[in-house]
């Protein structure tokens, strides 16, 4: 018998369960990280053994590719498929433009060059992400390992001419090791409360040495879709400037109500 979910763990799956109704067969599909998106992995899995669902999944992350072999659905690299019909994937915050912070699960790279290969991104989060001011989640930036210290000092110098309410910056750390990203690189988490001018600081944070990429994801999401613990979804497509809420059928057999890892 399926374990009863948690209301956050719901939320992620209605999210993640109404997202997948953008998925067609034969689609090329982007995989993203973290625990909203392992739902839809999962739940994607389903349809690919249970309906024949044919589709090519992109995973954003060896975490990711893992799971979507684990739950059977066919992997290939950026570079087999060249271009995505289709990313679903999380997010750490959004706002009422679509704009998003990513990066919680270190993956915001291939995350940001998967989405920008892609001809529609969904994003699937629950309602605590959506906020008024980009900003009070730390926002990721990788950055090479060699002179961290001085990207480090120089992103420092460069936040005093930004609109942001703070200009803390710390590595991230994995235990007691700094954290490492699938391509051997680190994190440094800017907290900053909030950001008056994403594009001015996404210009600026990308052209100081040794910033590969930062976690603010601007004109790229296509489709927010939100969900609630009483499996009620509210979709935001920011193209057809629609904001729709609908009800998710859950199955009292539903086998998909385990711990999913972030």
């Amino acid at each position: 018998m399926a374990a009863k979910p948690n209301p956050i763990d719901m939320a992620k799956y209605v999210s993640a369960k109404r997202a997948l109704d953008y998925v067609q067969d034969g689609m090329r599909v982007g995989l993203g990280t973290g625990s909203t998106a392992a739902w839809m992995v999962r739940c994607l899995g389903e349809m690919v053994r249970q309906d024949g669902l044919r589709v090519t999944g992109v995973p954003t992350s060896s975490r990711t590719a893992d799971l979507a072999r684990q739950c059977g659905v066919p992997v290939a690299t950026l570079e087999d498929v060249k271009w995505l019909d289709l990313t679903i994937d999380g997010a750490d915050e959004f706002d009422a433009d679509l704009s998003l912070i990513k990066g919680g699960g270190g993956a915001l790279l291939q995350e940001k060059i998967v989405a920008t290969a892609s001809d529609m991104m969904v994003v699937i989060t629950d309602a605590s992400k959506l906020v008024d001011h980009l900003g009070a989640f730390p926002l990721p930036v990788e950055v090479i390992p060699f002179g961290w210290q001085t990207t480090k000092a120089l992103i420092e110098e460069s936040l005093i001419g930004m609109d942001v309410a703070g200009r803390s910056v710390t590595l991230r750390l994995n235990r007691d090791a700094p954290y490492r990203t699938d391509e051997g690189n680190l994190i440094l988490d800017l907290h900053l409360r909030r950001i008056g001018n994403p594009r001015q600081l996404a210009l600026v944070l990308n052209q100081i040495p040794g910033v590969v990429e930062n976690g603010l994801f601007l004109d790229m999401c296509d489709v927010v879709v939100v969900g609630t613990a009483d499996g009620s979804v509210e979709v935001r497509d920011i193209n057809r400037g629609t904001l729709t809420h609908e009800q998710i059928d859950i199955r009292d057999d539903d086998n998909l109500f385990v711990d999913v890892a972030d």
